[in-house]
């Protein structure tokens, strides 16, 4: 089925809505049709943003800190409420780190495992009733670090990894149910996830190690993410080097650890010099 067939009508919540992958997947989400609940910490934005996503019958802005469960069973409730059901639920909302663990507060990976794994499982609990009714999909936005340790991001490569492993036990689970269950990795997608990752003290790294010029768009990531949804695909990993380093990391693993620390040692301002 098109993405243009799959989309209209569908009821989407997407978490972390309000910048990079989120508010692109919300945008295109909303251009096919789709009715489209947008979810974040800051409502102001969100509502700045909304008309730019859907008309306004077809989208609602729902402030929501999906380290808070109750935060996102209203999420839930209001999506349900407005729109009769949901359809998708896309658990993109999440942030990173870059520290080495030795020197880390251990707040931050705290912090990390709220936001990414809980704010995951938080929100797909209280939404899997009424994706099941529908037999809908739920999505994690998860990351090549969720496949392949990324050195000096211990709490984002552990949060990833473990909402991989849930969301691969939950798709087992409902086989029988027609609950469609997306894990979702993107290479390095141009972003200011980096620009807000904590530093081992917590607080904003403030500059981004990377030349987002060179990165995917979020744009494209988005698309990715409708084709893959519009065809029910289980799992679905971005740009060749992406590949590449999952196929090396279970072939060779010795190797790509090697690799993987030298890549990390060239970044600008690398934790390891």
């Amino acid at each position: 089925m098109s993405p243009e067939a799959f989309f209209r009508d569908k009821v989407v919540i997407v978490t972390g809505a309000s910048s990079g992958i989120g508010l692109a997947s919300a945008r295109l989400f909303g251009s096919l049709g789709a009715r489209v609940v947008m979810a974040a910490r800051r409502l102001d934005v969100l509502n700045a943003l909304a008309p730019s996503v859907a008309p306004e019958e077809r989208v609602l802005c729902v402030q929501t800190d999906v380290t808070r469960d109750e935060d996102c069973k209203a999420l839930v409730d209001a999506a349900v409420e407005r729109f009769g059901g949901i359809d998708i639920l896309v658990n993109n909302a999440g942030i990173s780190m870059r520290a080495m663990f030795r020197d880390l507060d251990l707040s931050v990976i705290r912090r990390l495992m709220d936001v990414n794994f809980w704010g995951t499982v938080q929100c797909t609990k209280h939404a899997l009733p009424y994706l099941l009714e529908r037999r809908g999909a739920v999505v994690g936005v998860i990351s090549i670090a969720g496949y392949s340790a990324l050195p000096a991001r211990t709490g984002y490569s552990a949060s990833k990894y473990a909402i991989r492993g849930f969301l691969d036990t939950l798709r087992i689970e409902h086989l029988k149910d027609g609950l469609n269950v997306l894990v979702f990795a993107p290479g390095y997608t141009a972003s200011n996830v980096r620009n807000a990752a904590l530093t081992a003290d917590g607080s904003a790294q403030g500059e981004t190690p990377l030349d987002e010029g060179s990165l995917m768009s979020a744009e494209d990531c988005a698309r990715h993410l409708a084709r893959a949804l519009a065809r029910r695909r289980s799992q679905v990993t971005l740009t060749l080097l992406g590949k590449a380093t999952i196929l090396m990391h279970r072939l060779f693993p010795r190797f790509t650890d090697r690799l993987t620390y030298s890549y990390i040692a060239r970044e600008k301002d690398s934790p390891f010099k």
